[in-house]
Order: structure tokens, then sequence, then C-alpha cells
């Protein structure tokens, strides 16, 4: 199995639509192809290596999720109760509803927000990362906004719609790794480290960078669609500040940590060392649809027709809808910068695939690998 298409691809986008790219893949649970191109900084000519560090960002999520859901199978919490049960701020929220004159008009929501919309993204939340709670919580701890203090301040934000009755990408992830924190009675940090990171081995994932691996975190570049080139792009907007651990987006990791996480729960759960971190039935949960047929008109990107939307990632439905090569059953994320990953059970398939540039690669690059991995195969 040599994955001639996948590696003539990604040698292709490195240094021109990317900078550098890093793309492992595993079959049978087992490495069977690593490709790693391009520059990890463009501008001193350091080429990609495979040991470099990156924001994640979104593909964050999934680790949130996987968390929050061990926490269920202990019986911490059921989806349909209140949210406000643990986090007394979200109780009697209220939704805004603009008028025809322009103003926003503030109603009583009719349900409370449940735990089961924070992982459906159907809570009502926004993804305003400058919206007034925020800002506040910046100036009042000096930029420092802890997790679960800038959540309940988020919590005094009016929701975009009722809960349950739309879906709607947003800091809903963030509000879980805040009720993980309650919860655990742990820094979600710490909770991660003991629960997902050191039993699996991930020695290089955090969401605090430390002094000594830092030579290590590739550069991050935007790319400039109309000029055809990439700026340096610093930081994480996502973080609000120094001690804020984001559920949604905040995990800095490398390929190999992520591999290790994401063929686990390929194999349902189960690392290849004999370590479970979550059980058959509740992979099974994360990895089914709970999008309504109208729900489903939300969950609308063009990548991602023929998906559904599981437990905090997306699942494949309908290959034909896309025109996609992989199979259905095929579920994982992605993030801003650039992270990929496809998980496949059935196949026992996994891709985990990182740049650090912020571009158009859910149209333009990831689509695209996945057709090239699933030739490959057959």
């Amino acid at each position: 199995m040599e994955f001639k298409r996948l590696d003539a691809y990604l040698q292709k986008i490195a240094g021109t639509l990317v900078p550098g790219v890093d793309c492992s893949v595993y079959y049978r649970h087992q490495p069977v192809y690593r490709g790693t191109y391009g520059y990890m900084d463009v501008e001193s000519g350091r080429p990609m290596e495979r040991d470099a560090m990156y924001h994640i960002y979104s593909a964050s999520k999934l680790m949130t999720c996987v968390a929050a859901l061990q926490l269920h199978e202990q019986g911490e919490f059921l989806m349909f109760q209140p949210l406000s049960e643990f986090i007394p701020e979200f109780r009697d929220m209220k939704v805004g509803r603009r008028l025809l004159n322009g103003t926003i008009e503030l109603a009583p929501a009719t349900r409370p927000i449940r735990i089961g919309d924070l992982f459906t993204m159907t809570g009502g939340l926004s993804y305003e990362l400058q919206s007034p709670a925020i800002r506040r919580m910046q100036q009042e701890t000096n930029g420092r906004c802890p997790t679960l203090d800038t959540v309940r301040a988020i919590a005094g934000e009016p929701l975009l719609f009722e809960p349950g009755t739309r879906w709607h990408y947003s800091l809903c992830h963030d509000v879980l790794g805040a009720l993980i924190e309650v919860i655990s009675g742990m820094s979600f940090e710490d909770y991660l480290q003991e629960n997902l990171l050191k039993p699996l081995g991930m020695t290089d994932t955090t969401f605090h960078l430390p002094e000594e691996k830092a030579g290590r975190m590739a550069k991050q570049y935007a790319y400039l669609m109309n000029e055809h080139r990439y700026v340096p792009k610093a930081g994480n907007d996502y973080v609000f500040g120094s001690e804020y651990e984001s559920g949604g987006a905040g995990i800095i990791s490398t390929v190999d940590d992520y591999m290790r996480f994401a063929d686990t729960l390929c194999r349902m759960g189960t690392s290849v060392d004999g370590v479970r971190i979550l059980s058959e039935n509740s992979v099974e949960l994360m990895r089914t649809n709970h999008l309504s047929q109208e729900l489903l008109r939300d969950f609308n990107w063009v990548h991602l027709q023929g998906y559904g939307y599981g437990l905090g990632v997306r699942t494949l439905m309908d290959s034909s809808k896309i025109g996609t090569l992989s199979l259905d059953g095929e579920f994982g994320w992605s993030g801003a910068a650039g992270a990929y990953v496809i998980i496949d059970p059935e196949n026992e398939l996994t891709l985990y695939y990182a740049q650090q540039c912020l571009t158009a690669q859910e149209l333009y690059i990831h689509p695209k690998l996945r057709n090239c991995l699933y030739a490959d195969l057959t």
C-alpha cells in the first residue's frame, strides 16, 4: 500500500497553497504512511518537522466531547439535564429577536439549555469572540479569563434561538469544557491530562505551550486568496486569556499525539495498548447523527453535504450527496488552521492531517485529501 495519490497531492500543495504539511495514515491500526513536506517557517527556510506542534483549533472539540462522555458514562449527568443545574448562570436565559426596525427584543426562553444541546451545537449560543461579556472579562481579569468564570459571563449574553430548535456552530463546546471543570472539580487541562492525555501517552498535547517546547511550534500563517500568498498570523483568537482553556479551539498538539487519540476512537474507545478511554457504546453514540431533518437544513456547509452531526463530529450518512470516495460511517472534524481527522472504524482506517495556515482548507484541501486516501486504499 503506497498511497501514491495522497503523497503526490501533499507534495503539490506544500509550499503553494500552504507553507507546510504533515499527514499520517493508520490502516488496521498500524502506521502505513507519513508525508511531511514544505516549511514550518517560510522566512527562515526551516523544513517541516515530524515533531512540530500546532494549534489544532476545532479538532480540540473531539477531545472535549470524549472527556465529557467519560463523565456521562460515570453517571455524572444525563443528556436531557438542564445545564443550569451545574452552572446556575444559565438559568432563565433570554432569546434575542431582531425586530423590523433593527432593534433586538429579549424574550424568556421557553425551555432550558440541556447538556445534550452543548454536544450537538443546538444550545442557541453564538461564536462571537468579542462579545460584551468576553471583553468585560478580559478587562476585569487583566487578560487572564479563567475558563469557568468566562463561561459564566457568556451566560449573560442573549441566545440566538430557542434551545434545541436550530443547529449553529458556536461556543457550545467551550461551555462543555467549563461543565467538565464543575463536575470534576479540576481545571479542564488537569482533567484531560489525568483521564485522556497521560493514559494515551500524549505527552505533547496541552492548552499551554511550555517554554522548552516553544521552538517546536510551527509558524502560523494566513493565506490571502486574492493575492495568492500567505502572511504570518500570530496567536489563537479563540483563546480569550492566559488562563482560558477553550474546549472548542484551544488545544496544541502534534501529529503523533493526535493519531494516538484518533486511532483509539477508530478502535471504538480502546487504544492499541489496551487503554480504554470510552466504551464502545459511547463511541457509537458520538458518531451517530443527532440532527432531525429540520436541523440538518442548518447543517448545510457545502463541503459537508451528505454528512450529519453527532456529538461534536461530522458523520457520513450518504456519500452520493457530496461525491466523496469515503464510505458511510466515516466521522471526524477539522480545525481553522487546517487540522483534519478521518476516523473510519469499518475500514480500520484513520488519517490525521496538519498544517498551520488559516485558509479555505475545508473547500479546497480536505475533500481532495479524503478522495486521494480512499482511492489509494482500493
